[in-house]
């Protein structure tokens, strides 16, 4: 039986989606909220950590503790991340419970208490949550790659930067909010156990009263691909790279996820079998394909000691060079079925697929069902690869390290 979608649009432009999943007794949703991090006035990298944190404490009436114990009560698992062009707010819990969320959600959403006294606390979280990547430098390297490569400001920290979240106030973080927060591009999907009917009736009488705001463009600056290192007295070397690929609106779409499979898709993959395996240069190291509306890549990590980054660096740029020089079948066949595998969980979790859905409706104006990308993985074939990377070549790459030792970068 085809998979169903639903898709209801509130006459402010607002979107709601609805992905059934069978057998299950639970739901799931999330919020994609405009004002994300390169939707800031410069100087305010990190305001949105802050503010989805704050608009939870206190909204509607209700007390920071009024608030969290109406949402334990229910027994909501959430969370919430910042991104590019969102906030987005999710959370899993019983269907039963589903509608009573969603109410609460809508005073958070619309009627955030916003109190300077609470501002304070989420800013510091934010602030510890920053100094809290020193510990994890994999995350770090990361973030600060697609900072380089993403032209500004696609690519800002959506941790923030420090000085900025110093300086950024209760005052100028509620005019931010004000400013950017529009119904008309929030989307709000909903996947598991539900009825459709009525969760548009509850999404008209919580949300279609708000007028819709401005939307609010963004002009992307140049930006050259280069390396940046950052010194750091420390016993490895972080090492991340990226280069540039198709988006998800593309027909090249599939050949570059499985292109990027066949790269880092296991401990049969090339970046795996050639770089640590063999040759025993880092001890983890990993490729990802990653996509923006606007742009995408495929990123690279490696964590290796400071007397071999150069040469980790090196077989890493040779590796991606060299796929275009063939993909055997096998390696094919392994990447679709890793693919594969991954798209059999998503299906199994509700948060996942609303996460999903959200996602897929914001990039692409629609929702892709499990068939449909199963067909396009299986339809993918060792020449349509290859295709892909001739007309898309490995040869421009940003880079990025942290440690003592700094790389020389080829191209």
């Amino acid at each position: 039986m085809p998979e169903k979608t639903d898709i209801y649009k509130l006459a402010n432009g607002m979107t709601i989606i609805g992905v059934p999943v069978a057998g299950v007794q639970s739901a799931a949703f999330e919020f994609l909220l405009p004002g994300g991090a390169s939707l800031m006035p410069d100087g305010c990298c990190g305001a949105p950590a802050v503010i989805e944190d704050w608009i939870f404490r206190g909204a509607g009436g209700k007390s920071s503790r009024e608030l969290t114990d109406l949402l334990d009560g229910l027994g909501l698992h959430r969370g919430s991340a910042v991104e590019s062009k969102h906030i987005a707010l999710a959370a899993a819990l019983e269907a039963e419970n589903l509608l009573k969320a969603i109410e609460l959600y809508a005073d958070i959403i619309l009627k955030p208490a916003l109190e300077p006294q609470q501002f304070e606390y989420s800013k510091q979280l934010a602030l510890q949550g920053l100094l809290s990547l020193d510990d994890d430098p994999r995350h770090k390297t990361m973030l600060l790659l697609r900072e380089h490569f993403y032209p500004d400001p696609l690519g800002r920290n959506t941790a923030g930067k420090q000085e900025d979240l110093q300086n950024l106030t209760a005052q100028k973080a509620k005019q931010i909010f004000d400013e950017n927060f529009s119904l008309s591009q929030t989307i709000l999907a909903v996947a598991g156990k539900y009825d459709f009917k009525t969760l548009c009736s509850a999404g008209e009488k919580l949300f279609a009263a708000e007028k819709p705001k401005k939307t609010k463009d963004i002009t992307a600056k140049k930006q050259s691909l280069a390396h940046h290192h950052y010194p750091h007295e420390g016993a490895q070397v972080h090492i991340g790279l990226m280069t540039g690929s198709v988006t998800a609106q593309s027909k090249d779409y599939y050949n570059a996820r499985l292109a990027v499979a066949v790269l880092s898709g296991g401990m049969s993959s090339r970046l795996f079998t050639e770089v640590r395996e063999k040759r025993g240069l880092c001890y983890a190291i990993g490729a990802s394909f990653h996509s923006l509306k606007e742009m995408a890549g495929i990123g690279c990590y490696a964590g290796c000691a400071p007397e071999k980054a150069q040469e980790t660096y090196d077989v890493i740029i040779q590796q991606f060079k060299s796929l275009a020089d063939g993909v055997s079948e096998q390696e094919l066949a392994r990447a679709k079925i890793g693919l594969q595998s991954a798209l059999v969980m998503q299906s199994e979790s509700t948060s996942a697929r609303s996460g999903a859905a959200a996602s897929d409706y914001y990039m692409l104006g629609k929702v892709r069902s499990l068939d449909e990308i199963k067909q396009n993985i299986e339809k993918t074939t060792v020449k349509s690869v290859l295709e892909y990377l001739k007309n898309n070549p490995f040869d421009k790459f940003c880079s990025v390290t942290i440690g003592p030792t700094e790389i020389k970068t080829i191209q």
